[in-house]
């Protein structure tokens, strides 16, 4: 049970991005800011270890004040989520 948690996806925040992102198409960056109550910096931190892990796509798009950032999950990602999620149901028994 334990060797089927994920360590990328373990860690609260990325957890939090992580479920939020199932249940989404897309999100942007201010909402999952907001979502997780993180700064810019931690949630950038965080969306970039996930998406070297190959478990979200970042899209950027316009420049300066105007420039938005989307996170997607990926399809390992969401089996990678789904793993964890089971992993974590067998422990709690739930």
């Amino acid at each position: 049970m334990i060797e089927d948690l994920d360590p990328v996806i373990h860690a609260p925040k990325r957890l939090a991005a992580m479920a939020v992102l199932s249940a989404a198409t897309t999100v942007s960056f201010a909402f999952l800011r907001e979502h997780l109550g993180v700064s810019d910096s931690d949630l950038s931190k965080q969306m970039a270890t996930l998406e070297k892990a190959g478990y979200v796509d970042i899209s950027k798009s316009g420049r300066g004040r105007g420039a938005t950032t989307t996170y997607r999950i990926t399809r390992a990602g969401r089996k990678a989520y789904d793993q964890h999620r089971k992993a974590l149901a067998a422990i709690l028994g739930a």
